[in-house]
Parts: C-alpha cells; sequence; structure tokens
C-alpha cells in the first residue's frame, strides 16, 4: 500500500526546468531516498511535497488524499528537515523545542513529555539549557532533526539532513533515522548527494538528474543495469587533457569523468579495456598515486547513466 504517490509532477522556474513530469509511489513505513547532485530537483520536489510551493502540473496524493483538495491536513502529517539551520541561535536548546511544539499545538504536560523524549533522540538532554549558538555545527542538525519531530508524524522528509556536520554526529543522525522508522513505522524521505548514506538508510530510491527520473527501484534491481560494468578510479597528478581524451576513444569505456586528480571511468567489463587504459596511463609524464577496479554500485549506475560523479 502506498503512503505517497507523487503524478506527473512538473516544475518550471522562469526558463529552467526543475522537475520533468515525475512519477512516483512512496510504500507505508519505507525509507526512499531521492539522489542526485545539486540542481537535480531533489529539493523542488520535497518543498511540492510538503506543500511549500505549487506545481505546475500533477498532483500530491498522501494516503489517498490529493494536496490540491486538503493541504493542511497532508501538512499535520509531516516533519520537514530542510537542509538550512532553522533554529532560533539566542535561544535554549529547551527554548526551541518548546516553540516548535507549540507551533503544532502541542501544551502543558504532554509537550513537555514530547520535549524530554525529543532531546533523548538528539543526545541533547545535558545541554537543554544551553545556547543553539554555543552548540557545535553537528547537534544544530540534530536538534534541527527532533524539532521536526514533536507532533510524532507519520511522514518525515529529510533534505540533505548531514550537510557539513561531523562524523559522530552524522552516525547519531542516521541512527535516529533508522530507530524512528523502525519503532513508529514512520515513512521516511531522505534526500542527499552522499551516496553512502543512500545505500546504507533506504530500501529503495530513485536517482534525478536536471529534473528527470534516471532509475528508480530496489538496490539490488538498479545494481542489475549495470552488472556487466566496473568502475576504474585514477588519482594522478598532474593529469594531462590529451589523456582524458584519448581514454574516451578506447573501446570498452563507458563514460568518464575528470575532476582535479581524479577520473573515474566506466568500463563494460572487459580485460582488454582496462590493459589499454593502464598502457595509456604509463605513458604520462605524471604521478600515479592509486589505482582501484570495483565492482558495481549505485556511485558506478550514476556515472554509467549521466556520465559525471554524483557530486560534480
Amino acid at each position: 500500500m502506498y503512503d505517497i504517490r507523487l503524478q506527473n509532477l512538473t516544475k518550471r522556474y522562469d526558463d529552467r526546468l526543475a522537475l520533468d513530469n515525475v512519477s512516483l509511489d512512496i510504500e507505508q513505513g519505507e525509507i526512499f531516498g531521492l539522489l542526485g547532485p545539486n540542481g537535480a530537483g531533489k529539493t523542488t520536489m520535497i518543498h511540492i511535497l510538503c506543500g511549500l510551493i505549487p506545481m505546475d502540473r500533477g498532483d500530491v496524493h498522501v494516503g489517498g488524499t490529493s494536496i490540491k483538495d486538503h493541504p493542511e491536513k497532508i501538512k499535520a502529517q509531516i516533519g520537514y528537515v530542510p537542509q538550512e539551520i532553522v533554529l532560533f541561535d539566542t535561544l535554549s536548546v529547551w527554548d526551541n523545542m518548546d516553540y516548535f511544539g507549540r507551533l503544532y499545538g502541542l501544551r502543558g504536560s504532554y509537550l513537555r513529555e514530547k520535549i524530554d523524549q525529543a532531546l533523548e533522540i538528539a543526545g541533547l538532554t545535558d545541554r537543554k539549557r544551553q545556547k543553539v549558538k554555543k552548540l557545535s555545527g553537528g547537534m544544530q542538525r540534530r536538534l534541527n532533526l527532533v524539532c521536526a519531530i514533536m507532533h510524532d508524524p507519520k511522514i518525515l522528509v529529510l533534505d540533505e539532513p548531514t550537510v557539513g556536520v561531523d562524523p559522530q554526529s552524522r552516525n547519531h543522525i542516521l541512527e535516529a533515522v533508522r530507530s524512528m522508522n523502525k519503532k513508529n513505522q514512520m515513512t521516511v524521505v531522505y534526500t542527499s548527494h552522499y551516496m553512502e548514506e543512500v545505500e546504507a538508510l533506504c530500501d529503495r530510491l530513485m536517482i534525478l538528474d536536471l529534473g528527470r527520473e534516471l532509475v528508480k527501484g530496489s538496490k539490488k534491481e538498479i545494481l542489475r543495469t549495470v552488472t556487466q560494468e566496473t568502475v576504474m578510479v585514477v588519482r594522478a597528478e598532474p593529469i594531462p587533457k590529451e589523456l582524458v581524451s584519448s581514454l574516451k576513444e578506447i573501446e570498452g569505456v563507458k563514460t568518464l569523468s575528470f575532476e582535479e586528480d581524479i577520473i573515474r571511468i566506466v568500463i563494460q567489463s572487459s580485460d582488454d579495456a582496462v590493459e589499454e587504459i593502464i598502457h595509456h596511463l604509463l605513458q604520462q609524464p605524471m604521478r600515479i598515486r592509486n589505482v582501484t577496479i570495483d565492482d558495481p554500485n549505485l556511485e558506478t549506475v550514476f556515472l554509467s547513466i549521466t556520465g559525471k560523479a554524483l557530486r560534480d
């Protein structure tokens, strides 16, 4: 049974098509990942889902209800964690949670109970009287997350919730998302350009680029699209531009991405192609620091389909 249905979503900003006829069903209780580089359309999609901006064409249904007919009913079921930290930095942790809890209509002892629960999830119980501006960036991100769950939403939407945080806070946020999903059967929509997060968290996912769906399905289904491909990553300096051009001409090279001191090459499984690439590399006046050849993963899929790395 689907919990969220996005139908033919189209959104244009002036002359730029941000979403191009994108459709998607998300099942109740699953963690669904939206993956893509900056400008792929992820944030536009979730802003439409959360009722923050109108769509030009299409519709959104949550639990069978259209957002066009009952926008406030749908908004009440969603907890939204934006990319930006939306906290009052001169107020304490407790006061911020009290403020957001009251926005959701919580009062009295029930509000205090929800604050205590959220503090525990965020690992901030011992800092509840500290002003937000005194917290680390990772702690602010954790507080940003739990302020969105005060009202026990059925759906949690997270837009790049771990950008710029330390590894400890990133792990804390990911574990909190897993726990809430498992304990409360909360449907989670998770957007990121960190491939490893989506691989670790999500049941199914969609890869977007330039407002269009590239592929969607379970991780296994998506990986099957490139089972006959491998990715070679070359780290070297300096990399001559003529080398990149010559590598593209090798039979068996499907796509190639070049950035600073890294070349990523998707190869149709072929020992001959690998040998020829190595031969080309050794002929160049550069220092090769590392060469790896990996089995297909989501990064391979993205590179194979788009011809560029996820963070390009």
